[in-house]
């Protein structure tokens, strides 16, 4: 179940044994799959179906920078959160700040900026007037 009680979204995700390497822990690449994950559910949370606006609006998100501060392992069978709020909201580009925690403790942290394009072309596109006051809403 995802929380979105403030403008900040909270999934919770299990870590299965597909999740690690073989050590038991997290491997690295699976924070920004969990990361993915937060931010899509907390735009669904506000309401936001993706695949729609893609068709109706001819609007996509794509990642355009992704920064990790790994801090503590996550391993086989904890629950952890993963914590997504927006920083900032550009013409055609939302920051989401992001952490992913273990019983309140820092797991890792990072920025991510994702660019909206237009469907067809993949070019850069303003965020949808509608979808833009939500986001700013939000993230005040």
């Amino acid at each position: 179940m995802t929380d979105t009680s403030s403008d900040a979204c909270v999934l919770p995700v299990r870590i299965y044994y597909e999740d690690t390497d073989a050590g038991g822990v997290v491997y690295y690449a699976n924070y920004a799959k969990y990361m993915e994950r937060g931010r899509t559910e907390w735009l669904r949370a506000l309401g936001i179906d993706q695949s729609a606006m893609a068709v109706r609006e001819k609007c996509l998100f794509v990642v355009a920078s992704l920064a990790i501060q790994y801090r503590r392992p996550a391993r086989l069978d904890d629950v952890i959160a993963v914590n997504s709020s927006v920083r900032r909201v550009g013409a055609a580009s939302i920051e989401f700040a992001q952490s992913i925690t273990r019983d309140g403790e820092l797991l890792c942290d990072g920025t991510v900026k994702v660019g909206c394009v237009n469907a067809d072309s993949f070019r850069p596109a303003h965020i949808p007037p509608e979808l833009r006051l939500l986001l700013e809403k939000v993230s005040s």
